[in-house]
């Protein structure tokens, strides 16, 4: 495994070029990237989930000069407005609620607090929410004496610009860049294995591994090798998205807000330089006119350009590897970026790759536990992501009652009938939504369960009221440390005014 090519660049592209560049220092691989300044980039998304962080970390990249290169802002969770029923609204948060007591999770022991007729809102014990609510942000240094655990965040960032950010690592560490369009890919006679790709000025790049980053086309898994696509559309309907930025706020928030819409939902992403804004909607409710139209009028400030059109088919590829090419990005498939996944699920393709690299020949065991991680991967997202669909009380308009009918698949009707009838949230090692995540939405969703565990009976009614009111207030004793968010971007991050020039839409 001497020759690697990367086809396609974008996020995709250049975080994989990195990351090989990087962790293979010493592998002697040779790495190339081909990619053509005439072939638009799709967006994966511009909000991020707390891996993102590990990745960068991974990279040696410093946090603060990352920051000012891509315009970020940082990210503590998601505001869902409207999901459950018009005019609720509850946050998604990156951290934990409370803390565990008697082995078990602490939203048992809230669960008890509210069945008895307690008022504390389960928020008030969440640092993640209490931040966001109070538009701070900040870290745990190693001198905090609270007992609180560490403060998850990820970020809002212009992707282009963060692809630019990698393309510069990946090339000053020996990544080549061929610019160009492929025209040909050459396969084995007998094997069918790619060999080499042919760009449209006869130049040829051969390689051992092929990794395709070249989008929806997926130029080498599908139109090459046929891998097949597994359409999700009948339990996620979205199918197009309106995309457009407009002039920033006044104040920056620490957090994106999704807010649910006749036929689908709004996001809305504050970066330094403006605001990032986007309507997902499923075509069959509404049309593509209606959309942009629509979304035009709900921004916060001026667009700075006209709404750009996305369509997609929410789904996976059966095969992300197959024989030796492996999709990355949105050549592997697509879930909508309901909960900011879009840029996780490369970065954790490409580490499941690292992790699995063969050393020359492809065993088919290797490839089968991969694309069988891939799936699991992708079907725990995808069931997360429907839940917000389905576990809602609108029904004012033709989508949201067609969502209330979706069929659950087996895999989320069993987490949802056992929180409904004990409380209990039950993750498996490899899930990227944990506990917390899965109280969150179903809390804010309005499930609500019929029990909790037994063990949270242990605390006498006293001692419980004395444990919330110490959680509580150390929660809001640490978070009115915290400076507020655009304040804490000043001191240590903004991003100097000639970066205006050249920002990406």
């Amino acid at each position: 495994m001497k020759r690697i090519v990367i086809v396609g660049g974008g996020t995709a592209g250049w975080m994989t070029a990195a990351s090989f560049a990087r962790l293979g220092q010493g592998a002697a691989l040779s790495i190339e990237l081909i990619e053509s300044d005439e072939i638009g980039i799709v967006g994966v998304g511009e909000a991020t989930i707390p891996p993102i962080c590990d990745f960068n970390r991974s990279m040696q990249i410093d946090e603060n000069e990352f920051m000012r290169a891509t315009q970020a802002s940082f990210k503590l969770g998601i505001e869902f407005v409207d999901w459950y029923a018009k005019g609720s609204s509850y946050i998604h948060p990156f951290g934990f609620y409370g803390v565990q007591m008697h082995g078990i999770y602490f939203h048992h022991f809230w669960l008890r607090h509210r069945k008895q007729g307690g008022s504390i809102d389960v928020d008030a014990f969440n640092m993640h929410i209490q931040a966001c609510r109070s538009g701070r942000f900040g870290k745990l240094l190693p001198e905090d004496r609270l007992p609180l655990p560490p403060m998850a965040y990820a970020y809002h960032f212009d992707a282009g610009l963060y692809a630019a950010f990698l393309r510069r690592l990946s090339e000053g560490l020996g990544v080549k860049r061929n610019e160009g369009k492929v025209v040909h890919v050459q396969q084995h006679g007998e094997t069918g294995f790619i060999e080499s790709v042919k760009l449209e000025d006869g130049r040829v790049i051969e390689g051992d591994l092929f990794i395709d980053c070249s989008g929806f086309r997926g130029l080498l898994i599908e139109q090459t090798l046929h891998a097949g696509y597994e359409d999700w559309s009948h339990w996620l309907p979205c199918n197009r998205a309106m995309a457009v930025p407009c002039e920033r706020v006044a104040v920056t928030t620490p957090y994106t807000r999704s807010t649910s819409r006749e036929a689908g939902w709004q996001w809305r992403i504050p970066l330094q330089h403006r605001t990032g804004n986007g309507y997902v909607y499923c075509s069959e409710f509404i049309s593509d006119d209606e959309a942009a139209s629509l979304l035009l009028g709900r921004l916060d400030g001026a667009a700075l350009a006209a709404p750009r059109p996305l369509r997609f088919v929410t789904g996976r590829r059966k095969e992300v590897w197959k024989k030796n090419c492996v999709a990355v990005g949105l050549a592997s498939g697509f879930l909508e970026p309901l909960e900011s996944t879009s840029i996780h699920l490369i970065q954790s393709m490409v580490a499941r790759l690292l992790f699995m690299l063969p050393s020359g020949d492809f065993d088919q065991a290797t490839v089968d536990k991969f694309n069988a991680l891939a799936r699991l991967e992708l079907e725990d997202i995808r069931d997360f992501l429907l839940l917000h669909y389905t576990a809602t009380e609108r029904e004012d308009t033709p989508f949201w009652r067609h969502c209330r009918a979706i069929p659950k698949p087996d895999s989320l009707k069993q987490r949802w009938e056992m929180y409904e009838r004990s409380g209990n949230i039950i993750v498996a090692a490899g899930d990227l939504f944990r506990e917390p995540s899965w109280f969150a939405i179903m809390n804010g969703q309005g499930l609500r369960p019929a029990a909790y565990h037994p063990f949270a009976d242990i605390p006498s009614d006293a001692e419980l009221g004395r444990r919330f009111e110490l959680m509580s207030g150390d929660v809001q004793k640490r978070v009115q440390t915290f400076p507020l968010h655009d304040e804490y971007i000043r001191r240590h991050c903004a991003a100097p005014p000639a970066a205006e020039k050249g920002k990406s839409m």
